[in-house]
Order: structure tokens, then C-alpha cells, then sequence
């Protein structure tokens, strides 16, 4: 299966109406010095998306065109900061009907399974205009598109828009001077619609699945702050799994993330939802965190390993060891990968997906979800709290490994319960998730040593290490070890200002 190419564009689309004159682009100011007109091209596109248009809710398009120096399919997804900058990735026109799958399975977090059908077809007639500097470089390009809606062979509807994209490399700002003179010669401003959810109509432009997370205040229902929370971080998780699809950094840490926190908060919440409906979600978003876990975990700890080997002794030893290191992880990670790509496809996470969705719109709440933020929150934060302080107090700096990493779990727990009444609550709530995010650092850092240490020690032991690599992973092991004592101390002298009260006054005054 072939890999789609991906281009940036950058681009600002512009409203005009059919009898509009395009001005002098050249003018003073434009800072474009000479406009080239290029040949004319008639493009038809067919876009695909589910019967109730989960992509274009998506600002998602997905079309096979032909006419142009670019005929293919395209997949073109916002980009993740920058609204006028879209990611587009193109596949060549091998596949007659349905789009292809290396496009269909990349938005599979959007369409959760649903099929992709053909929603419209547009014919466009469109003038391409090579927009140039005065030393001749291209700053960008403008299309004049007029666009017809076809019913079959008729057409059903007709538009006209301005298209100015900068050129590779460019930015928003390089577009600033010539969108400015089409403004005052009278277009308006297109906003980020496509054509197709231009020809789509309102359906197009209504509201995605997972609603935006709402602003919740003291005096409103806990329930609210369910929601919102639901909401936040279920639509990160989706759009995390747009990002693990692509393999983009970070992406399957962030997607992780994103499990954790819904979990944590389902726990924390526990009075305020049904109890069988959230021990089901916590289950399968474990489930999926833990497959997920195989590539990251592993990617961590060969990066953690490799990097402390250089500061090793000898280097040769060191470079045996480092093959022995990557061997075994790379080997361990491919398997964890092609084990999370099963899962990422598989009917159950679809459901699982489904689920998550149907939780952000209506969580099932209980009667006590009624009392409002101010009177329940604050009790649930406090529990975790103290189940963090009881897990610290049997804490012994020579005890054994499980017993810190039982509370590192505590304090996770705890500080994602802070940060999830943090947008109720605000700057109290947010220094003491600043606080718990100190001890969570120690914490794993701790428990990276941990593994890194027992994974060298293995290693060593194991088939394929010789004496020398043996030897560089058995001082790899002593170093690693040393680092779990430093975190111990480390964390020993941190909790005495972390637990002090004055960061949890909050947590009775809000009541």
C-alpha cells in the first residue's frame, strides 16, 4: 500500500460575487510585483464523508479530483495551531470508487467506522494567477474558482470564491498585502469552509460529535463539571488518534494522556456517575492505553538507555551494549506497534469510541451530580488527597520498589483530581496541581530508573550480550539504581512543602 505525500498549505479564502473585477494586483502595497496569469483548467472533485458529514464537521475534506497537475485523492486536515494552514496528503488516482484506505483508516477516529460515501460532486472552472515578487520569486499563487454544484448533469447550484495560497515555505503573513487590496476592492472574507461544505450547506458547518467544553462556576451543578471535563478530553483523544495515525511526535504519549485523565476523572467523580457505565468506560480506555503503552514505553526507555550508556566508562563497551539495547527494544517496539495498529482498527475500540462520544454528549449522571461544584468537588479532591498522604506515610526510603510506584499512582491520581475541577476553581486549584505535578515528576523519574535498571539487568543475562556489553550494562544497572536513591531523596525533600496546608485552604473555603 503506497504512503500518502503531505503538503502544507497556507492559504486565505475570500467570498466574491459573480460579477466581481479582480483588481490590480500589482498595485502599491500589494507587495506583489508582477501577476502572471496561468492556463485555465476545469477541476472535478467528488467529496467523500458519512451520511451525517462527520469529516466537514470536522473541518475534514476528502475528495478525488481530476483536471489539475494535481489530479489524486486528497485528505486535508486543519492544522493543529495555525487555522489558515491545512495539512493536505495525496494519493495518486489508483482507486476507482472508494477512497483508499490508507486515507479511510487515517480518519477513523472521526468517522468511528461509519462508511464514506460520495456527498457532492463539483465541477470548477478555475484562473490561476502566479503571484510574484520583485526579485521573481513566487510569493504565491490566486485562483479566481468558479464553482458549480452538480446534481447528476445538472447544476444545482453555482458560487464563485478567491483562493490565495502562499508558496512553499510561505506563511499567513506573506499573504497579508494582496488579501488586503481584494478586501477593499470589495471580497469578503471566506473563513475556513471548504467548497464542498460550502456546497453542503449549514449540515456541513454544524457543530462536531464532542460538544466544546463549556465554562463551569462554582454555583452550577457538579454534573456540569463532569460534562466539561468529558468533553475536554475525550475530543483530545480523538484528535490524538488523528496524530497517532499519521505517527506524528508525541502523539501516542499525548493519546495516553488523554485515556488517563478520563479514567482518573471518571474515579474521582464516582459519586456524580453511575457506576456501572464508568467502570465499563475505565476499563476499555485501559485497555487502549495499555496496548498503546508497548511503542511508548519501550521508546522512552531505549532513549533513557542509550543516552546514560555515552556517560559510561568505556566507549567501545558502551557501543556493545548500545546494539544489544537497541536490538532487543527495537525488535520488542515493532511488535508492540503492529499489536496497538490491530487495536487502533479492531470492532472494540470503534465501540469504544462510540461509548466515548455518546459520554461527552449525555454522561449518565446521579442525583447527586444535582448539588452544586462548591459542595461536591471539593470532598472528592480531598479523598485523593488523602490516599495520596496515607501511600506517602508508609513510604521507607530503603522499602521496596512497588511501594513508591503504588504512590506515584497515588499522586497521578491526585493531581489529575486537582486539575480537573482546576477550570471550577482556578488559581487555587492550579498552584496545587503545580505542587502534585513536582512530586509526580520525582515520582517517575523514580520509576523510569526502576525499569531501566531491571531492564539492563536482564539484558546482560540474556542470550547475545558479551562480556564487554555485559559489563557496560551491569554499570549501566549500578547507575540506573543510584538514580532511584537520588529520586527517593529528591522526593523526600520536596513532599514536606507540597503536603504543607496552605496549598488545600481552597478546598474548604470553596465550600
Amino acid at each position: 500500500m503506497s504512503r500518502p505525500e503531505t503538503h502544507r498549505e497556507v492559504e486565505r479564502k475570500l467570498r466574491v460575487h459573480g460579477l466581481f473585477r479582480l483588481p490590480d494586483l500589482t498595485a502599491p502595497g500589494s507587495g506583489v510585483a508582477r501577476a502572471v496569469a496561468r492556463p485555465a483548467l476545469r477541476l472535478t472533485a467528488t467529496y467523500f464523508d458519512t451520511s451525517d458529514l462527520r469529516l466537514a464537521r470536522s473541518r475534514i475534506t476528502l475528495r478525488r479530483r481530476e483536471g489539475g497537475e494535481d489530479d489524486g485523492w486528497h485528505l486535508k486536515l486543519p492544522h493543529d495551531v495555525e487555522p489558515a494552514s491545512r495539512d493536505e496528503l495525496r494519493l495518486p488516482l489508483d482507486t476507482p470508487g472508494d477512497p483508499p484506505a490508507a486515507l479511510a483508516d487515517l480518519v477513523l477516529g472521526i468517522t468511528r467506522g461509519a462508511r464514506l460515501e460520495p456527498v457532492a460532486t463539483l465541477s470548477t472552472d478555475r484562473r490561476p494567477i502566479a503571484l510574484l515578487g520583485a526579485d521573481g520569486r513566487p510569493l504565491g499563487e490566486l485562483t479566481d474558482d468558479t464553482v458549480s454544484v452538480l446534481d447528476g448533469e445538472h447544476v444545482a447550484a453555482r458560487f464563485r470564491e478567491l483562493e490565495v495560497e502562499a508558496a512553499p515555505g510561505g506563511s499567513i503573513d506573506d499573504l497579508g498585502p494582496v488579501v488586503a487590496t481584494l478586501l477593499a476592492a470589495g471580497a469578503l472574507e471566506g473563513g475556513y469552509a471548504s467548497k464542498a461544505t460550502r456546497a453542503l450547506g449549514p449540515a456541513a458547518e454544524a457543530p462536531p460529535d464532542i460538544p466544546a467544553a463549556e465554562a463551569v462556576r462554582p454555583r452550577d451543578p457538579s454534573g456540569a463539571a463532569v460534562r466539561a471535563l468529558l468533553c475536554r478530553y475525550v475530543a483530545a483523544f480523538v484528535a490524538q488518534d488523528l496524530r497517532v495515525r499519521r505517527d506524528l511526535p508525541d502523539s501516542v504519549h499525548q493519546m495516553r494522556v488523554a485515556a488517563r485523565r478520563l479514567r482518573s476523572g471518571l474515579k474521582v467523580f464516582a459519586p456524580l456517575v453511575e457506576a456501572e457505565w464508568a467502570d465499563a468506560l475505565r476499563t476499555e480506555l485501559g485497555w487502549i492505553a495499555g496496548e498503546l503503552g508497548g511503542v511508548r514505553d519501550r521508546e522512552v526507555l531505549e532513549a533513557r538507555m542509550l543516552g546514560h550508556l555515552t556517560e559510561l566508562g568505556d566507549d567501545a563497551d558502551a557501543a556493545l551494549a548500545a546494539r544489544v539495547v537497541r536490538r532487543v527494544l527495537d525488535t520488542q517496539m515493532a511488535a508492540a506497534g503492529a499489536e496497538a495498529a490491530v487495536a487502533l482498527g479492531s470492532a472494540r475500540y470503534l465501540t469504544l469510541l462510540d461509548s466515548l462520544v455518546g459520554a461527552a454528549r449525555e454522561p449518565r449522571l446521579t442525583e447527586a451530580a444535582l448539588e452544586p461544584c462548591a459542595q461536591a468537588l471539593p470532598p472528592l479532591v480531598v479523598g485523593a488527597w488523602q490516599r495520596l498522604a496515607r501511600s506517602v506515610r508508609r513510604l521507607h526510603p530503603d522499602g521496596p520498589d512497588d511501594e513508591w510506584h503504588r504512590t506515584r499512582i497515588a499522586a497521578k491520581r491526585a493531581r489529575y483530581a486537582v486539575e480537573s475541577v482546576t477550570p471550577v476553581f482556578g488559581d487555587p486549584a492550579r498552584l496545587l496541581a503545580k505542587q502534585l505535578e513536582l512530586v509526580t515528576e520525582e515520582l517517575g523519574e523514580h520509576q523510569d530508573a526502576v525499569i531501566a535498571a531491571d531492564t539492563a539487568r536482564a539484558m546482560a543475562a540474556g542470550r547475545g550480550a558479551s562480556g564487554r556489553a555485559g559489563f557496560a550494562l551491569g554499570l549501566l544497572h549500578a547507575a540506573e539504581r543510584a538514580n532511584v536513591r537520588a529520586a527517593r531523596r529528591r522526593f523526600e525533600a520536596t513532599w514536606p512543602d507540597v503536603s504543607r496546608p496552605r496549598w488545600r485552604r481552597w478546598l474548604t473555603q470553596a465550600r
